[in-house]
């Protein structure tokens, strides 16, 4: 897939792309050079790990000190490491990338995964999307028309997905085709007023948490076609307890606000 150019004035807007990683050494690099190639100078990476034993952290350290060179330290660098004591979720991570993000003033937040089954050439055509009209989130989509699997998943995972997808929005009514998607571009202010420091989810369900904050608070989700690629080294986080979590939260969302 190739980026999109952006007219001049949306291109460069101050663009964050939060990266949670654990154990994500071999497909990190590859990730951060696609990111930087794309049409946005105002881009910026910022990458919170959490220990990863196989040593992403120090493979983000070479690469930030790479990418900043002699502005590393300065108040503008192109790359940011967080390094977390340890595994709390990712959740957890990705809040603490988003905070960084607002607190130095981005436009514009992405989140995605780290093992490349999210395509980084997609962000421009999201980032235009979120400009070009009143959204609150743009969501790169598996489940809209255009939108694709790899065609590694299985049987069993493509039902566990659709599942998951319309458990959520049975119990929630959010009406969002990829509930459980993870790759977002969001406005700095959207996220400023969901207030990122009461969300209560550490796993998964962050997704389906900050969608529902963000469709409470009137705000409009839009859902773009990407293809969904498999992950291309290392194996999934997603054990029993995160599951239960997944299952549980959409419930105790509802109860909360009715």
């Amino acid at each position: 897939m190739q980026a999109v150019e952006l007219p001049e004035e949306w291109a460069g807007s101050k663009v964050a792309v939060v990266i949670p990683t654990y154990n994500e050494a071999d497909t990190l690099p590859v990730l951060v050079k696609r990111l930087f190639a794309l049409p946005l100078p105002g881009l910026a990476v910022i990458v919170a790990d959490d220990n990863s034993p196989d040593g992403t952290g120090r493979v983000a350290d070479e690469l930030a000190a790479a990418e900043n060179g002699a502005e590393d330290g300065a108040a503008e660098e192109r790359m940011i490491v967080l390094h977390r004591p340890g595994k709390a979720g990712i959740g957890r991570a990705y809040i603490a990338g988003m905070q960084v993000a607002l607190d130095r003033g981005f436009d514009v937040v992405v989140q995605m995964d780290s093992d490349l089954s999210h395509p980084p050439e997609a962000i421009p055509g999201m980032v235009g999307t979120l400009f070009a009209t009143e959204a609150g989130v743009v969501i790169g989509s598996r489940y809209v028309n255009g939108g694709s699997l790899s065609e590694e998943w299985g049987r069993y995972r493509k039902f566990l997905s659709a599942w998951a997808n319309f458990y959520v929005n049975a119990i929630l009514h959010l009406r969002i085709n990829d509930a459980t998607g993870g790759f977002k571009a969001w406005r700095a202010d959207v996220l400023r007023e969901i207030d990122l420091s009461s969300l209560r989810s550490d796993g998964y369900s962050f997704q389906v948490e900050m969608n529902y904050r963000c469709t409470r608070l009137g705000h409009v989700a839009i859902e773009v076609p990407i293809h969904f690629e498999d992950r291309l080294a290392g194996s999934s986080k997603m054990g029993f307890a995160v599951k239960y979590e997944s299952m549980k939260m959409p419930f105790a969302l509802r109860r909360r606000n009715t």
